[in-house]
């Protein structure tokens, strides 16, 4: 178990403490549905659950055109929200490239008539803002390359791939150019390391370190080659974890766009859920699954709205906090948030004074 590290650059992350993560690609225009029939599960896992062929799963690319899209939007509704950082999905695992790359056609500079590098707008949005802008990238699973994990209808011979040749070829190049083209990024959110060896997870975690030492790593690189733990998708600990950790959460059931998942967490629940991994100090890493034109869900924005008017009153209460003191008893009338000496906030007060949730609520 990696224990808290005391090295400057987490600072800005234990401060942050509530971040946006972002699920956009290819995925978003099928949004669960192919060929006339819904899929169960996650949105960004459909080429998968539907065991889309690389060659008709290409041509999403040509109808890809997210004209809507803009970094200003999306950045700023970061901010209303009261989130620190944003953590986008430069590749997942279909292996599209949300950004453009010189060592893979197969992204959306090249391959759509979009034409424009989103990435490359939010990256100077998020420095206007004074937000961290970081990636996710799905270094294990590539279902459009041969010799990835994860595709085994289009590649079913193992026995012929080489990831150490996709590592060559695409993994390693793509975060080389993810940490040279966007200025400083807060850190890689590596996912789904599965079979990956630790000399693989080293190579990954090393390009990091060699080329932006500060940025930082979750633990999803594999190996114990990371500066906090990442949890399972929506699971937070029942007690204080004696490490640096982030829980990764939706809003809804799906992280990429699904148009039929109206499953919503109403802002209340948030705020909870909030108060409460910030009292075991933790970071709560919330989701948006925005549509194939760049547009976020009305749903997402009104929720996210109504959490940031809540922060907006409470932020003290969370922001650069350590973990309460630990009670052997609920509390009958609310939670606990993150303590800087040992404080206790009245602002999830339940019954006469429900009221208070979203509008005077003060720190004690």
């Amino acid at each position: 178990m990696l224990l808290k590290s005391n090295t400057d650059k987490m600072t800005w992350w234990r401060e942050a403490k509530f971040g946006l993560f972002i699920h956009w690609g290819l995925y978003a225009l099928p949004a669960g549905i192919w060929k006339g029939r819904e899929y169960p599960g996650i949105g960004e896992w459909i080429m998968k659950r539907a065991q889309i062929p690389v060659e008709e799963y290409e041509r999403l690319a040509q109808e890809f055109n997210p004209i809507r899209f803009s970094a200003e939007e999306w950045v700023d509704l970061a901010v209303e929200a009261g989130m620190k950082y944003i953590v986008i999905t430069a590749k997942h695992h279909d292996g599209f490239a949300m950004f453009g790359s010189a060592c893979s056609a197969f992204n959306i500079v090249d391959a759509t008539p979009f034409k424009r590098d989103p990435m490359k707008e939010l990256a100077e949005v998020c420095a206007q803002r004074g937000i961290k802008l970081c990636f996710y990238y799905s270094q294990w699973q590539d279902w459009h390359h041969p010799d990835a994990a994860g595709n085994h209808w289009d590649y079913p011979d193992q026995e012929a791939k080489s990831f150490e040749r996709y590592m060559q070829e695409k993994g390693l190049p793509q975060i080389r150019e993810l940490l040279t083209q966007y200025g400083p990024i807060g850190l890689i959110w590596y996912d789904t390391p599965m079979d990956i060896t630790e000399e693989q997870s080293r190579a990954f975690a090393g390009a990091v370190r060699e080329l932006q030492p500060d940025c930082l790593i979750n633990s999803r690189v594999g190996h114990h080659f990371h500066d906090y733990v990442s949890t399972g998708d929506n699971m937070i600990p029942a007690n204080i974890y004696p490490v640096d950790w982030e829980v990764p959460a939706t809003l809804n059931d799906t992280w990429g766009y699904k148009k039929n998942d109206n499953h919503w967490k109403s802002a209340k629940e948030l705020v909870r859920l909030l108060v409460d991994i910030n009292r075991k100090g933790g970071n709560y890493l919330l989701n948006i699954g925005p549509r194939a034109d760049g547009t976020v869900p009305e749903a997402s924005v009104s929720i996210l709205r109504e959490v940031g008017r809540w922060m907006r009153v409470n932020g003290e209460a969370i922001y650069g906090t350590s973990p309460c003191p630990s009670f052997p008893y609920e509390l009958s009338w609310g939670m606990s948030p993150g303590s800087r000496v040992s404080c206790i906030c009245i602002c999830l007060i339940t019954g006469p004074a429900e009221a208070s949730l979203y509008s005077d609520c003060k720190i004690k």
